[in-house]
């Protein structure tokens, strides 16, 4: 047995790798760089996780996906191995911390954004690791032809210049031609080794219906596939209404967005992973690192941003191989809203500027300061107090989040916000007859000075930190405070945190990033057309489609998409067709061509009745590929 193989028994309990996963794991412990296509299931992460536990050092991993970190974390850890991620918001001294850690503390994984590549004294200390591996994921982030181009990625490419001998290896589920050959250039990788896995998936039928009352549509299609399904849908108000009309309809259904509490979202998922519930009904903020694989059928109600997140979302389905759907639910004002949602509210230059300079203002950042500094956020009520769009606000964010200013993480969270009412005496008086609360009040007195006179934001986190106690036991003190009218108290709820990467510069920082924006802006424009071409193309396999879109031109029809079903003869020409074929083979065994010459039908019709016929064992086929009937 293999090495490698081993560790993947040991650590990730599966007896056998997918495949490509041993070929590119060969690569790079042979020194060499590598580039990995593999869609989404592909299982990306074991290609650099398994050789990095083979040798002696620890393993460099570049994603711009704080939750996808974190989550590749902790599974590391809940495997006893030990695994760092530098995330924004920390600070420098817990920084400092941690990169010791990494150089004294026997760490085999590194996690972190490429902004913080951007940080010299963060890459100082990195040039001091023991690197065995450098793995770039979601490596199509370099390309201002991908669909989440960051700049910070074409700064990696420094990395070879201090790890000359460390075998780099890009990861990526989803790149067109184009974005393959910068991937390759502006990672700067050496002959890389190129594995790529076909992006056909033989056991998904791709369907594409267009209906007027959709929901209609999706009860029909549950009811005849009671297995496991995820619904996508555009925004959070979909999620809850159409799980609760789903429920109506007695079927179990739950739902998903990036606004419920951990708590909320864990549960929901448990019923779904379990099978307690048929039906999850979600926005595009699930499926990271979901790998169920009986999912039968996944439905979009409304048209994707683009056929990038749309194969991998398509994707989640059938990964057991068996048969699976893919639906998209289309009608004639698909087009119209997808218009004004995904290109009608692009920002522009001086909108992006208008947004940053208000987030600035929003959370008091004085200029030249901010970095590193976290907040939690309400995207409506910033869009109400600034009287900004709230789609064209929430592009302008997503914007300033892929060029590296700041970090948006979807969480739900509560700010808070106090002011003591009563004297800095009668305060002293409550700590002598409540010592047990002694810790927590003087560290909020401490760090809010100001606390006496105005409302002050809070930040419950840090208290329980400098307090050494827990967050609950903070807020359970803010309760009493409240309840004994010591404080005023407020609470509000946030679904979102934004993390400030740069200081404040405002016009300086925009005009620096804005070169980028009408390019992307452009790319979308171009994305959202290939999506309607997809939908509207009613002449062409869908999984063809799908296929030439990612650069594979010479695909077949694939036989089971809603193109390819409604061009299949009627029953009942296909019975006389095969009655035909048993005709001819009684007299002789004939090869396809011949059975095609004789009776004069398509090659797919032919093809599909006598995969019939060998599935029936009414015929078989010889080793000179000439059909005989079976005795």
């Amino acid at each position: 047995m293999s090495e490698a193989l081993e560790i993947l028994k040991k650590y990730w309990k599966h007896d056998n790798f997918r495949p490509l996963q041993n070929d590119i794991i060969d690569t790079v412990l042979s020194g060499k760089d590598a580039f990995a296509l593999l869609p989404t299931g592909g299982g990306k992460s074991i290609c650099f996780q398994v050789p990095a536990m083979i040798n002696k050092g620890m393993c460099l991993v570049v994603s711009p996906l704080v939750a996808l970190m974190k989550d590749q974390v902790a599974n590391l850890q809940s495997r006893d191995i030990k695994a760092i991620a530098l995330t924004g918001g920390i600070k420098s001294n817990e920084m400092i911390d941690l990169l010791d850690n990494c150089q004294f503390g026997n760490y085999k994984f590194l996690y972190l954004s490429p902004e913080r590549l951007q940080s010299d004294w963060i890459m100082e200390r990195i040039k001091n690791l023991d690197i065995n591996l450098i793995a770039i994921d979601e490596a199509h982030c370099v390309s201002q032809w991908g669909h989440d181009f960051r700049p910070a990625y074409l700064k990696i490419s420094k990395l070879k210049t201090h790890f000359p001998t460390v075998p780099f290896l890009a990861l990526t589920a989803s790149a067109t031609p184009r974005v393959r050959e910068d991937i390759i250039n502006d990672l700067a990788l050496e002959k890389p080794v190129l594995y790529q896995q076909s992006f056909s998936r033989k056991n998904i039928a791709y369907m594409v219906f267009e209906a007027e009352d959709k929901l209609f549509k999706i009860e029909q299609i549950l009811k005849k596939n009671p297995q496991p399904s995820i619904i996508y849908v555009r925004n959070r108000k979909s999620c809850l209404e159409i799980s609760s009309h789903l429920q109506s309809l007695g079927f179990k259904s739950t739902f998903y967005h990036g606004g419920l509490t951990t708590k909320v979202k864990d549960k929901n998922m448990q019923l779904w992973m379990e099978e307690k519930a048929q039906v999850i009904v979600a926005t595009n903020a699930f499926g990271m690192g979901i790998d169920k694989a009986n999912v039968k059928t996944v439905i979009h109600i409304q048209l994707p941003e683009n056929m990038e997140n749309y194969y991998q979302e398509a994707g989640r389905a059938g990964r057991n191989g068996e048969k699976a759907f893919a639906v998209l639910l289309s009608s004639p004002s698909d087009s119209i809203q997808a218009e004004n949602q995904f290109v009608k509210n692009l920002a522009d230059k001086d909108f992006l500027n208008a947004v940053y300079r208000k987030l600035n203002t929003y959370f008091q950042i004085a200029y030249g300061e901010g970095i590193d500094e976290k907040f939690s956020f309400n995207l409506n009520h910033f869009c109400i107090k600034y009287n900004f769009p709230v789609l064209k606000t929430y592009n302008a964010i997503q914007f300033l989040d892929r060029q590296g200013i700041l970090t948006m993480t979807q969480e739900f969270s509560a700010k808070i916000s106090l002011q003591f009412i009563i004297t800095s005496k009668e305060v002293l008086r409550y700590l002598s007859l409540n010592p047990h609360d002694e810790e927590i009040m003087l560290a909020i007195l401490r760090t809010y000075p100001g606390v006496y006179e105005m409302e002050t934001a809070f930040n419950s986190a840090l208290i329980a930190k400098k307090s050494n106690k827990t967050e609950k036991q903070v807020l359970n003190v803010l309760d009493k405070l409240h309840e004994k009218q010591i404080i005023d108290f407020h609470s509000k709820n946030n679904d979102a945190s934004l993390t400030f990467n740069e200081i404040r510069e405002d016009e300086r920082t925009i005009s620096r990033v804005s070169k980028y924006l009408e390019k992307q802006n452009d790319l979308k424009r171009a994305q959202l057309k290939s999506v309607l071409h997809y939908v509207k193309e009613d002449n062409t396999c869908k999984s063809k489609l799908i296929l030439a879109y990612f650069g594979e031109k010479d695909s077949d029809n694939c036989g089971i998409c809603s193109y390819c079903i409604a061009k299949k003869p009627k029953s009942k020409d296909l019975k006389s067709l095969s009655n035909k074929i048993i005709a001819l083979l009684e007299n002789e065994e004939l090869s396809s061509r011949d059975l095609q010459n004789r009776l004069n039908t398509s090659s797919d019709t032919l093809i599909f009745v006598l995969q019939e016929l060998l599935a029936n064992e009414q015929i078989a086929v010889q080793a000179n590929n000439t059909y005989i009937l079976k005795s």
